[in-house]
């Protein structure tokens, strides 16, 4: 009965893990949760002011399927004031969520049989959009000695006659990483020698650590031309819920994005939009201290981590995840059960320890876990207490 895209998808398994947590919880059971990518700061409140004011102004109506005019040049103000990008209000959209926004690329520039290099590890969405589309993923490792940088080797070899796009995302979801500008001038020159079109995912940008992230679209007007840059108002600042989600690149594609998204979702929410006009363009003190708290949190839970026999994590350069490595834990046994991969690993944290976390195959490494640190320091204290302690009980 199903469609074979439908039968051949995979659900999220982040969204499906913070579910459990949460219907475990809902049941008395005690679990910490570092499963959603999710900032557990509340949405600032000139952001929430706005959107009541755009209630109030009757602000409720269709409005432009790809963004208010006021949204636009709010997006390209952002992108010049934070990047360097200097775009006009018809290269940018918005969409439902940065989700929605890479889905339409996708669905825009992705034919049957195109192939998309996808550095891993990766944010699960990737692989399942591009086989959405009828494309096909093709997984590059990252180099994890250097903290998951890009194996600019391994990704020349990838390239073929079929490669339509790369999927770039620094900071990175899982790992942290952020790509230096020399890594990425490398990889400017090998899309423009092939041709292949790069989205830019940046929706970590206001995350970072050591240092401002560099954009690809940054490097010269030939690689700008063939970039698509993505973000959000998620992460920066703490609107996960109202899902807006935004991209600037060439007219031509963002022009087919917003016909495509005419025909599917028409607008994103009108008063998110007017939300994120206030968001993008008012004060930005609470983006710099909310980065100053993850900072804080990063340090603590990876050195938490380094310190339980079995587990290996760098330290990531943005974003708020850990990306431990917990091979050293395979073999052992936890009920008589031997730990295989990320998802043994998964289930016995939950089981003996409550702590809900998501295993690394879905990211791309089955000897990784993802952690989420968008949780406060008393919660990171008490879950690497029961990481440490579910550790110590396992059987050789």
């Amino acid at each position: 009965m199903l469609a074979e895209r439908a039968r051949r998808l995979t659900p999220s398994p982040t969204l499906a893990l913070a579910a459990r947590a949460r219907a475990l919880r809902a049941q008395g059971i005690d679990v910490l949760s570092f499963t959603a990518g999710e900032p557990d700061f509340d949405t600032p409140e000139r952001v929430k002011e706005a959107a009541i004011r755009a209630l109030r102004e009757g602000q409720t109506k269709y409005t432009d399927s790809g963004g208010i005019p006021e949204l636009k040049s709010a997006i390209c103000a952002k992108l010049k004031r934070d990047s360097g990008l200097a775009y006009e209000s018809a290269d940018v959209i918005a969409s439902v969520g940065a989700k929605h926004t890479l889905y339409n690329v996708c669905a825009v520039l992705v034919d049957p049989g195109d192939e998309v290099l996808v550095p891993s590890p990766y944010w699960v969405s990737y692989t399942e959009q591009v086989r959405l589309c009828d494309g096909v993923p093709v997984v590059v490792p990252t180099d994890e000695a250097r903290g998951f940088q890009l194996d600019l080797a391994a990704l020349g070899r990838a390239v073929t006659p079929r490669t339509k796009l790369l999927i770039l995302n620094s900071p990175n979801n899982p790992s942290g990483a952020v790509y230096p500008r020399a890594d990425l001038e490398r990889v400017a020159a090998l899309a423009l020698e092939h041709g292949f079109i790069v989205v830019s995912d940046e929706c970590y940008d206001s995350l970072a650590y050591e240092g401002r992230v560099p954009s690809i679209a940054t490097l010269g007007p030939e690689i700008k031309a063939r970039t698509i840059v993505v973000n959000t108002c998620s992460k920066a600042y703490a609107m996960t819920g109202w899902r807006l989600g935004f991209a600037a690149g060439p007219r031509e594609i963002i022009k087919a994005m917003s016909d495509l998204q005419g025909q599917c979702t028409s607008n994103p929410t009108s008063i998110a939009q007017w939300a994120a006009v206030e968001a993008l363009g008012g004060p930005q003190d609470e983006v710099a201290k909310m980065a100053g708290e993850f900072d804080q949190r990063r340090r603590v839970i990876i050195a938490g981590l380094n310190r339980i026999p079995g587990w290996r994590c760098p330290m990531p350069q943005g974003a708020f995840y850990a990306f431990p490595d917990v091979s050293g834990l395979f073999g052992r046994r936890f009920n008589g059960r031997p730990l295989r991969g990320s998802a043994d690993v998964t289930t016995f944290l939950l089981e003996a320890g409550r702590v809900a976390v998501v295993p690394g195959a879905d990211f791309g490494s089955d000897r990784h876990l993802r952690i989420s640190y968008a949780c406060g320091l008393e919660q990171i204290r008490e879950g690497l207490a029961r990481i440490e302690a579910a550790c110590a009980g396992l059987e050789d």
